[in-house]
């Protein structure tokens, strides 16, 4: 049995996968996903699990290099979330950032309905 809090067996066989400067998308669920990336849904209804849930069992478990945010979503309470989580984040516009969602390798769907309540997580390496 693995040390792990993740018990989302798609998820967890995802995050496995993931190697250094692979992304990972917490996405919103409106946020228009395209084919290519693996999609792990978790919403269940309007709000769960929602965006900070899921940064903060992912920021757990991963290494994370680097963060990147809609620049909407510049002063409002997801970009607190994720300070509050020790990203840093970068910025897009939110139509470049819906543009770079074909290179993640994951796609986390939340039930979020806030605004701009995506990011994506750029992965590093814990050596």
């Amino acid at each position: 049995m693995l040390k792990t809090d993740i018990l989302n067996a798609p998820l967890l066989s995802a995050l496995a996968t993931l190697g250094h400067t692979d992304t990972v998308v917490i996405a919103d669920c409106g946020l228009p996903i395209p084919a290519g990336p693996s999609i792990i849904d978790l919403a269940l209804v309007r709000g769960t699990p929602s965006f900070e849930d899921i940064l903060e069992v992912l920021a757990r478990n991963l290494v994370i290099e680097s963060s990147t945010l809609a620049s909407e979503a510049q002063g409002t309470g997801v970009e607190r979330i994720c300070q509050n989580h020790g990203l840093a984040a970068d910025f897009l516009t939110h139509e470049q950032l819906k543009e770079a969602l074909p290179r993640a390798k994951v796609v986390v769907r939340t039930g979020e309905t806030t605004p701009y309540a995506n990011v994506i997580l750029h992965c590093g390496v814990d050596f």
